[in-house]
């Protein structure tokens, strides 16, 4: 073999070695994330999680995004275990017997007429028996959203059902996020006066200490909200013809969610537009509650704005969750 041959030769076979190494070092950068949410409408409002997956792919290049959400409208953590979704949360060990007992269970709950929603997670969990062969990968992390936090009491409800939740979620490994809602809060008319600082900071210290018991973190709405009160009395956070959050607080939120996933800003991120899922008088669907755009999009001034302040409000959250206070 001539030397210019083996010279060629080498060449190629670095050339392969370098292309093999390159595509290795590109797929050992690709991660997926698996992320269940469990809520109410506050999470099925303006698609959120699914706004949370752009924001978090575009945050995070090479990260693969998917969310899976078990919803039922107005129901609280402790509706959501008696509903059974707790073996969504469990669903990478869930036994077929286990499957089985709850589906009995909300067969006998269904008959009672006034539970609404338990033959809606009665026909969810039978698609899940079906389906229960599939292979299904543990969470990365659980997102528990409950009706307006029910954190009064002594144990609330609230803290007793979290936990719950947050011990079958941290069982595989996953972390938890509690997002929190906040509707008692939210103006629908833009603000003359300073917002009342008093219950939102009590209601955001009692999230805080049970996020700390928990070791989770938090989309804390309620100090985002009033810090967007306090810098932006402008904006509105609720539609005037539904108690529901509107397209800027559904963009906080997200935005929330996205600094508690990855304990990172969400600053600079280039989604600036969301859309929500009900529309005026249930007909005209290019228009939301309040018979305005249904889609609305951020100024560049705004977009940065709201992030801005939804890190800041998980900042503040931060320091109450590992403070004494929250002890």
């Amino acid at each position: 073999m001539s030397v210019r041959l083996c010279l060629v030769t080498l060449s190629l076979i670095c050339l392969l070695l370098s292309n093999g190494l390159s595509n290795y070092a590109a797929e050992e950068e690709k991660q997926t994330l698996n992320v269940l949410f469990i809520g109410n409408s506050y999470t099925a409002r303006h698609n959120l999680a699914q706004v949370v997956k752009q924001m978090a792919e575009a945050g995070n290049p090479g990260l693969t995004f998917k969310p899976t959400t078990v919803i039922y409208g107005g129901r609280r953590m402790v509706d959501h275990w008696n509903l059974g979704s707790q073996n969504f949360v469990k669903l990478h060990s869930l036994t077929k017997a286990e499957e089985e007992q709850t589906i009995a269970d909300l067969k006998k709950a269904a008959e009672d007429k006034e539970n609404r929603y338990a033959l809606a997670a009665l026909k969810r969990h039978q698609q899940l028996l079906k389906e229960l062969d599939q292979p299904h990968p543990k969470w990365d992390v659980v997102v528990l959203q409950s009706y307006r936090d029910d954190v009064t009491g002594d144990p609330s409800l609230y803290a007793q059902y979290a936990p719950k939740f947050a011990a079958l979620a941290k069982a595989q490994g996953a972390r938890v996020i509690l997002y929190e809602t906040t509707p008692a809060t939210q103006n629908k008319n833009p603000l003359r006066t300073a917002p009342d600082a008093e219950p939102v900071m009590k209601k955001a210290k009692a999230i805080a200490a049970l996020a700390k018991q928990l070791d989770a973190s938090a989309a804390p709405m309620s100090l985002v909200g009033l810090y967007c009160q306090t810098e932006r009395p402008d904006l509105t956070l609720r539609f005037l013809n539904d108690a529901h959050l509107n397209q800027t607080m559904a963009y906080l939120t997200a935005c929330a969610i996205y600094a508690a996933l990855f304990d990172k800003s969400p600053e600079g991120l280039p989604v600036d537009s969301i859309t929500d899922i009900r529309f005026w008088n249930n007909k005209e669907r290019d228009k939301d509650r309040d018979g305005k755009p249904i889609t609305k999009t951020f100024s560049d001034k705004d977009r940065a704005e709201l992030q801005r302040i939804a890190w800041k409000g998980y900042q503040k959250f931060k320091q109450l969750r590992d403070s004494k206070a929250a002890d």
